[in-house]
Formats: structure tokens, sequence, C-alpha cells
């Protein structure tokens, strides 16, 4: 067997595995505040700034429009988001964040940092760890984007 294609010699397969066992830390919480993991990806689009094109909030997320516009559609009627369609251009919807949506922001804030510092008190990292971290990641991402 070639070194190269042993599992855990996978860059792929370490941010897969932590990834995921990320979001699953999240879970609990957002659980709490009746939102999934992708939803809250979106607020905290919307709450960084509200009312924006769809295309917009997908292209932060690095993801497609048809994936965004059902997820939206569930956030819509969870009352979190409106979506109203833009007077000039009658194909770009533009959504924004209820009254509803805006108070989940503190109830984030409230619950999910402390939440998520205690999952992670095991494995310490200091403000530069996350930092070189962060820079790693954001630099194999855009890498990886289609340009």
């Amino acid at each position: 067997m070639h070194a190269e294609l042993q599992l855990d010699n996978q860059i792929c397969f370490r941010l897969y595995t932590a990834a995921r066992l990320v979001t699953q830390a999240y879970t609990p919480m957002l659980t709490a505040l009746g939102i999934t993991y992708p939803q809250y990806l979106v607020m905290m689009v919307l709450w960084e700034k509200d009312s924006q094109p769809v295309n917009d909030i997908a292209r932060r997320l690095v993801l497609e429009t048809n994936t965004v516009t059902p997820l939206l559609q569930r956030m819509e009627k969870l009352g979190l988001i409106t979506r109203k369609k833009d007077k000039e251009d009658k194909r770009r919807q533009f959504v924004s964040l209820t009254e509803k949506g805006k108070f989940l922001e503190e109830q984030a804030y409230n619950l999910i940092p402390q939440g998520m510092k205690r999952r992670l008190a095991a494995c310490p990292l200091s403000a530069e760890d996350y930092a070189s971290l962060a820079l790693r990641l954001d630099r194999i991402t855009e890498s990886l984007k289609d340009k």
C-alpha cells in the first residue's frame, strides 16, 4: 500500500473529521435555539449585514443558490427571515432578519461562544494558535475555491 493513500495521511480526512465533530459540538446549543447548523451559518451572515441578496449569502457560505434556497424557505417558515423580490430586478430576492431573527443573535451570543469554549477546553488554543489555524484554513479554502 502507498503511504500517500493511507487514511491517516489524508489532509481531507483530518479536515472532514474535525469539521464533523465541531459541528456535532454545536448541535445541542443550536437545538436549544431551534435551528440547525446550516441555518446558524445563514444567521451569522445576516447578523453581520442584514438585508442581502440570496446570491451574496450563497457566495459568502461557499454554496450554490439551489442549496441555500430551500434552507431559506425553512427559515422563513420559522419566522427568522423574510424574503422579498427586488423592485428593480424581480429575479433577485433579498433576505432580511425578522425581529425574531434579530433576537436570536442575543440568545446565540449568550449560549454558543461560552459553550464552545467549554467543549474545547481540553484542547486549549492560544490566541496565536487560533489565528495561525484560521489563516492556514483560509489559505486551503482560497486555493481550492473555483476562481
